[in-house]
């Protein structure tokens, strides 16, 4: 029970930032007069995430403290997006903005790479603790405690925000952080057995394992058609006529149930039905989910007639996304190696990030040019696409669990 309160409490932790700043930030901002240029480059302040990969074998080789690699880097690198969150919240938010807000986004990079490295030795310690059988579930409980933590700083504080204020909102926010990981405390992980070959060779025999490079592709496109097709959900909405009350119901309540059912269910089904099953079922499900939305650009000015298609769409899509992100998940755990978790899962995991970050870019392009309906179906296009990767590792005998 240790185990899963405290990786539970981590990834809720994670999800807090980003919640806050990716969310409340740009409208708090907005509201303080500041262009919208300035603004754009929040989105840039975490690529850290993207490039965590690049110092995560250092946490396979070194300690904090001796005896404790994962629990030491994960304490040490969340107090300290602690002590961050602090010094923000020691002037008030007008005094950011008057010093040019160049400190501030600095202090947002090294907020972001404390929680990224933070993220390191988590998902290394929830791969070296959490038995094949039992990965599942894990990262159904990873992508449902990151939503969480998003709703929390980008949903309920948002909503306070008018009486808790900046100092008061980023005190809270550290409050959380704090408090999330002390299951931590009462949680002893499995002793990590160092491998002292040299670090540089060692890291790149990730890239030499079987069918590393259709791997590598696969986490490449597994997930490119659903990050085309989901930043264009709202501007879609909102072109259908919902008002803005109408969305924050559709898409951050009912959206967010969905993919907090759809990420424990997703987690929890690809440890019954197989990695093989998982994989290629969600991604199925994710093209039929993107292919909901054809149609609704044409609904007119009264959308509320056809609130149920809506309400439709959100959920399956949101299922779907949950589920088919627990299951890749999972199985990226079982690709790493021993006693390189932290370099393996991070590599990985930055693939998807990186391809997330260049369809993103590209869904607006797509959809002016295509429109809604010819957006929606090339983003399911590409998700039936993806299953060619996930058929070429099931025949070859790769996704299956042999440990």
């Amino acid at each position: 029970m240790n185990k899963w309160l405290a990786l539970t409490g981590l990834y809720v932790v994670q999800g807090l930032p980003h919640g806050f700043f990716g969310q409340a930030m740009p409208v708090l901002l907005r509201e303080q007069g500041l262009d919208l240029t300035l603004i754009g480059l929040l989105s840039v302040m975490s690529f850290p995430w993207a490039l965590k990969f690049i110092w995560a074998p250092l946490l396979d080789r070194y300690s904090l403290h001796h005896g404790e690699f994962r629990r030491s880097w994960i304490l040490t690198m969340n107090y300290s997006a602690v002590l961050v969150l602090l010094v923000l919240a020691s002037q008030p938010l007008s005094y950011w903005t008057e010093s040019g807000l160049w400190l501030p986004l600095l202090l947002m990079v090294l907020l972001n790479t404390f929680i990224a490295t933070q993220d390191i030795a988590t998902d290394a310690m929830a791969t070296e603790n959490l038995a094949v059988s039992q990965r599942g579930m894990g990262n159904g409980i990873q992508v449902a405690g990151y939503r969480v933590g998003m709703i929390i700083a980008g949903g309920l504080l948002i909503s306070l925000y008018g009486v808790l204020g900046w100092s008061w909102s980023l005190w809270l926010i550290a409050a959380l952080m704090v408090a999330g990981t002390l299951p931590l405390w009462f949680f002893r992980p499995r002793p990590h057995v160092v491998d002292r070959q040299p670090l540089w060779p060692l890291w790149l025999g990730f890239f030499r394992m079987q069918d590393a490079g259709v791997w590598l592709l696969l986490l490449a496109v597994y997930k490119f058609g659903d990050a085309l097709g989901t930043p264009m959900i709202r501007p879609l909405l909102s072109d259908a006529g919902l008002k803005l009350e109408q969305l924050g119901i559709l898409l951050g309540s009912v959206g967010f149930f969905a993919g907090l059912a759809g990420a424990l269910a997703g987690g929890w089904l690809t440890g019954r039905m197989g990695r093989q099953t998982a994989l290629a079922g969600f991604l199925l499900l994710e093209a039929l989910a993107l292919l909901s939305y054809v149609g609704i650009d044409g609904m007119g000015s009264n959308p509320h007639k056809d609130w149920l298609h809506l309400t439709a769409a959100v959920v399956i899509e949101h299922v779907a996304g949950g589920m088919g992100t627990a299951a890749l998940f999972t199985v990226m755990m079982d690709r790493c190696r021993e006693h390189c978790a932290a370099a393996d899962y991070a590599l990985q995991s930055c693939v998807v990030i990186i391809s997330g970050m260049i369809a993103g870019g590209l869904s607006g392009i797509s959809a002016s040019q295509l429109g809604y309906n010819g957006h929606f179906m090339l983003s399911a296009a590409l998700c039936v696409a993806a299953m060619a990767a996930v058929v070429v590792l099931i025949r070859r005998g790769d996704l299956l669990v042999r440990r």
